[in-house]
């Protein structure tokens, strides 16, 4: 992780969303599709969800939802979340804390502000382009983007566009906590491994190393994000058993009726990648370019 600067670190801003529109556009978009996949149609193995995400035009239907609504979302919460992580790490270091604790506090910190400020209406807007196609096998034609944008705004104004809002900021704010604590935490173990004492600094690869065991160690809270994707899906808006007003309990309890544990946990090997992918991008490539901004 970065040092703790003094000041507000403006450059942060411009940094985090540089960074997250770099992940998205990347290798990000492609494994949210897979993903959001496998946890919308959770009896679909791997190899279906693959299939399946092919058919809607080749090496374009993983970019499915990218433009606009990823890069909205990217350009906009990766800001917000390196801002706010930062800060919240820095005053967090200024008080003894370790890197562990320190980014476990910045991460849930800059998770929630981005989930309230900017990502409920663009992750409700991005899983109902991913998932509207699901629509043709109940014989229903399928709208544009801004149409399917425009009659959730006209059926449920504000509170339908932030849709499962409650649940994505408890994603957010585990996700980034643990991705950013466990990234922390795995310095030590690297330091010792490369032999380097806490004053030294890490090279970008030792950087990537701690980044990728954070990413990957934070999907434990995969059922945040199958009961978030299925609160915004329309892939079953016409199931009668589906919760007509679905909360995070009452989706719980639905997927776990219908699919068991195991439907909790779908599309989690996409997810580890997705984790991995972001943690790198938003933490260790991130740490290295802002250093080369202030001349360190």
């Amino acid at each position: 992780m970065a040092p703790a600067q003094k000041g507000f670190s403006w450059s942060n801003i411009a940094v985090g969303a540089a960074m997250n529109m770099f992940e998205v556009t990347t290798l990000g978009q492609p494994f949210e599709v897979l993903k959001t996949q496998m946890a919308s149609n959770r009896k679909q193995t791997m190899y279906q969800a693959l299939k399946t995400v092919w058919s809607r035009g080749g090496i374009f239907g993983f970019y499915q939802g990218l433009i606009p609504w990823a890069w909205i979302e990217a350009s906009t919460k990766g800001a917000v979340l390196l801002f706010a992580s930062s800060e919240v790490q820095k005053v967090a270091k200024t008080m003894g804390m370790g890197p562990g604790v320190a980014g476990m506090l910045g991460g849930m910190t800059g998770g929630v502000v981005q989930s309230y400020t900017t990502m409920g209406f663009c992750t409700c807007m991005k899983t109902a382009e991913i998932t509207r196609s699901k629509q043709l096998e109940a014989g229903m034609k399928p709208k544009t983007t801004w149409g399917v944008f425009i009659d959730i705004w006209r059926r449920e104004g504000i509170r339908g566009i932030n849709k499962g809002v409650n649940a994505v900021a408890l994603r957010q704010c585990t996700n980034w906590g643990s991705r950013m604590g466990f990234a922390g935490l795995a310095e030590g173990p690297v330091r010792k491994v490369v032999g380097k004492s806490s004053t030294d600094k890490l090279s970008p690869m030792e950087r990537v190393l701690c980044s990728s065991i954070g990413g990957a160690l934070a999907t434990w809270n995969q059922p945040i994000e199958v009961i978030r994707i299925e609160m915004q899906s329309l892939a079953k808006s016409t199931d009668p058993n589906r919760p007509a007003k679905p909360t995070i309990m009452s989706t719980f309890k639905y997927i776990y009726k219908e699919n068991g544990i195991r439907g909790l946990y779908r599309g989690v090997s996409p997810r580890i990648c997705l984790g991995i992918w972001q943690t790198v991008c938003m933490v260790s490539f991130a740490d290295t370019l802002r250093d080369y901004i202030n001349g360190k």
